[in-house]
């Protein structure tokens, strides 16, 4: 007994192949677009500047090592790319001092920025009665009764590049801006109330991982 042969089932077969090999064409051809447009624009990782720090408070105990430091910062983001836009989600602010964490962290509102545009925040970073380790208390006592202090004001989280219509993938983004608070007159600062602020202007370290 001899298989029947039925044309309709292969003619059936044959355009499946064909549909899947189209959608397999087409997201190919859209893979291949958006590599080429992310080669051509090349998105270039944004710049930012630490302006300014307001020391509200910065005490520190010896019996036990505990650091208290209330600051106010004031730092701005710039988008250098003039067809690409930058979405910020999850931005961490803190203030560490020798890789150790002083202050806790500020959460910044998810922004978007324009091409080339600017953002600025001033988020407050508290931090009271913070353990630090006996050798920091060391090394932070002779830095404050040398008269300067470098702190390390870090933001961490993330970002999406934005092309047209098109979103990336999230990036991680992270900043490191030295911060040189002085006890001394070798850096001038002015009072605000019972506040010294110092005006910084310092370029910061700006990381792009996956």
């Amino acid at each position: 007994m001899t298989e029947e042969y039925c044309p309709h089932h292969q003619d059936g077969n044959q355009l499946v192949k064909r549909i899947a090999i189209a959608i397999v064409g087409l997201l190919i051809v859209c893979a291949i677009v958006v590599l080429l447009v992310w080669a051509i624009l090349h998105p270039s990782k944004p710049r930012f500047l630490l302006q300014d720090v307001t020391i509200y408070a910065f005490n520190l105990s010896t019996a036990p090592h505990l650091l208290t430091s209330n600051l106010q910062i004031t730092f701005a983001a710039r988008n250098p790319n003039s067809r690409i836009g930058i979405f910020y989600r999850k931005l961490d602010i803190f203030a560490s001092y020798r890789n150790q964490q002083i202050t806790l962290p500020t959460l910044l509102p998810t922004t978007y920025q324009g091409h080339r545009d600017f953002t600025i925040w001033s988020p407050f970073l508290y931090g009271n009665d913070v353990p630090v380790a006996p050798f920091l208390q060391a090394g932070l006592s002779a830095d404050m009764n040398g008269g300067l202090v470098m702190l390390d004001i870090k933001v961490f989280g993330h970002l999406k590049w934005k092309v047209g219509s098109w979103i990336s993938r999230r990036y991680q983004i992270n900043v490191h801006c030295p911060a040189y608070i002085s006890f001394s007159d070798r850096i001038k600062g002015f009072q605000v109330g019972s506040a010294m602020k110092y005006q910084l202007l310092q370029t910061c370290k700006v990381d792009i991982s996956l």
